[in-house]
């Protein structure tokens, strides 16, 4: 029986490279996004607002693991399995 892993691994390489692309764009922009919340935190913590920490932590952590989850999906790449 076949999982999504082993079709993706076995998928043409142009699927898998537009994949890998759409991935990267999306891991890119989290991390913009993470990049964007501690400069946020840090601005308002130097101005005494701390009220804005927690929640951008809790955002910053939200993201980090959606960005982690998102590597399941990436493709391991072809393998040949060549019988002598």
């Amino acid at each position: 029986m076949s999982n999504f892993k082993d079709a993706q691994n076995k998928a043409h390489p142009n699927k898998s490279n537009t994949l890998m692309s759409a991935l990267i764009v999306i891991l890119i922009l989290n991390v913009g996004i993470q990049i964007w919340l501690l400069y946020t935190g840090l601005n308002n913590a130097l101005e005494d607002n701390k009220d804005i920490a927690l929640p951008a932590f809790i955002a910053s952590a939200v993201l980090f693991l959606i960005s982690f989850c998102w590597l399941y999906f990436l493709p391991m790449g072809y393998k040949k399995t060549g019988k002598k």
